[in-house]
């Protein structure tokens, strides 16, 4: 057994008008008014809640996947815990508090757009979690104290009889909501470019979208431990979209030198990592368990920090 390894409006331009002039006239003529921007696409808001709601409980209830994985690490899944295990000590990981992060969701459930597989897959995500979560938190508790020392292990077996298919479903329903998130995402991520190039242009918001969205490609194909071997040529192809949407923000430093330096070298980094990591996987064949792990770790690392980034620089802007 092997030890485990652990959207930016541009900046607003206001034109200074000398106002004692015309107050010396009382005929002057009143000051013209900037036109106004197109008011955003109130289905697309509402859209863009709603994925917002599910991703945020997705990424938090992730903690439940890592902590499952620790747990079989150590743990002969078909057998169940003896406590003489060698690395029983690593137990499971607690789990993060995601009250707010399911009643957001639940909401976003019942709210427009009605979408019947992807909300349906979100019920039965929630209600598996619930049905998970207190026995990662019973089972993190045993294993923690040390519990199996006093009982030999015998509650942590009948724990395992509970956890096991209680993981299996959990999981199951975890793949599904993914499976029609990429699906909802792919579509949003185009109607939210259109409409913010529909009312601002290629500004500095469409710029930063385009480079995340292109980004969040790429990740969706990186390896996992349930996905260890990556699709090259798939992954090839989100790499060329990936730097195609940094050209496209060079383009834009030429107008607007400021527009999006803040997310500029960050994103250019990542790519340089992308493409070391990808000749890394083409010597071993995709095979990201035989291409290391340290690019890896800092590729996903360094996208969640693009991501944080953005999502500052996108709030500031609005």
């Amino acid at each position: 057994m092997t030890r485990p390894c652990h959207a930016l409006r541009p900046d607003r331009r206001a034109l200074l008008f000398s106002l004692a002039a015309a107050a010396l006239s009382p005929a002057a003529p009143a000051l013209a008014q900037a036109p106004a921007r197109p008011a955003p696409d109130p289905a697309l808001q509402a859209a863009i809640a709603k994925s917002n709601a599910y991703t945020e409980l997705l990424n938090r209830t992730l903690r439940a996947v890592e902590s499952w994985d620790r747990y079989r690490s150590w743990v002969n899944i078909q057998r169940g815990p003896t406590g003489r295990e060698r690395y029983i000590t690593y137990g499971l990981y607690s789990l993060y508090d995601v009250r707010s992060e399911i009643q957001k969701a639940e909401q976003a459930v019942v709210q427009e757009p009605a979408l019947p597989d992807l909300d349906d897959a979100m019920r039965r995500y929630i209600q598996s979690y619930a049905a998970l979560a207190p026995l990662i938190t019973r089972a993190n508790v045993y294993y923690e104290r040390k519990d199996y020392q006093d009982d030999g292990a015998a509650l942590g077996r009948e724990l395992h009889r509970d956890l096991v298919p209680a993981a299996q479903a959990f999981l199951k329903d975890r793949a599904d909501v993914e499976l029609h998130m990429r699906a909802f995402r792919a579509d949003l991520n185009l109607r939210e470019l259109a409409d913010i190039e529909r009312r601002e242009g290629r500004s500095a918001r469409w710029n930063i979208r385009n480079v995340m969205i292109a980004a969040r490609g790429v990740m969706d194909l990186m390896p996992t431990e349930a996905r260890p071997v990556v699709d090259l040529v798939a992954f090839d192809a989100a790499i060329a979209g990936y730097s195609a949407a940094l050209r496209e923000l060079d383009r834009l430093k030429e107008s607007d030198p400021g527009g999006a330096s803040i997310l500029d070298s960050q994103a250019g980094s990542w790519l340089g990592s992308l493409r070391e990591y990808r000749q890394k996987l083409a010597r071993a064949r995709g095979d990201a368990r035989r291409a290391g792990g340290h690019e890896r770790m800092w590729i996903v690392n360094n996208y969640n920090t693009m991501v944080s980034i953005a999502q500052t620089r996108l709030r500031i802007g609005r």
